[in-house]
């Protein structure tokens, strides 16, 4: 193996600069470094789901927007990292009401069970969100959106990308 030492590389041609090839891993003087911020997904909801009044209800997020690394599932709306580390996950949840109600609650599940919840006030058609990192073992776990509402009946989700759920992997 032989050793490059340059102060500066510029691409050949256009804006990109490609180092190795695909399934390469770079090592650094401070050692290997595995995929940066991936695998990551968005999703969001392109179809209503209908929230019960005081039951935590799964959101489903059908429509993907990227899914870096394909981990994350359409079909049962769950993201599932196959490379264990620390990820940031994000999650908003629309809901059609123009009531007021206290308890409008988007939850993030880890492995069947919750592990951070955030509570919004609800005014005339306000989003909950919430972001929080999580670490994933990178074989198991897997992780879902739950929403919780207290408007006194059911509710529908908005069928728009205002209601999404994301993650990304930042380190390990």
């Amino acid at each position: 193996m032989a050793t490059l030492f340059v102060d500066k590389i510029d691409p050949q041609s256009g804006t990109s600069l490609e180092i190795g090839s695909s399934g390469d891993t770079i090592t650094t003087a401070t050692g290997t470094k595995p995929s940066f911020n991936y695998p990551g997904f968005m999703a969001y909801n392109s179809s209503v789901t209908s929230m019960t009044n005081n039951t935590p209800t799964k959101v489903l997020f059908a429509t993907e927007n990227f899914d870096v690394g394909s981990c994350y599932d359409t079909s049962n709306s769950r993201f599932t990292p196959t490379t264990a580390g620390k990820y940031f996950f994000n999650a908003s949840v629309s809901v059609n009401s123009t009531g007021n109600f206290d308890k409008n609650d988007v939850n993030f599940y880890k492995n069947g069970s919750i592990f951070a919840g955030f509570r919004t006030y609800h005014t005339s058609y306000t989003s909950s969100h919430g972001s929080v990192i999580i670490e994933a073992n990178g074989s198991s776990d897997y992780f879902e959106i739950y929403y919780e509402q207290n408007s006194g009946g059911a509710l529908n989700t908005t069928n728009t990308q205002s209601t999404f759920f994301s993650a990304y992997r930042i380190g390990t």
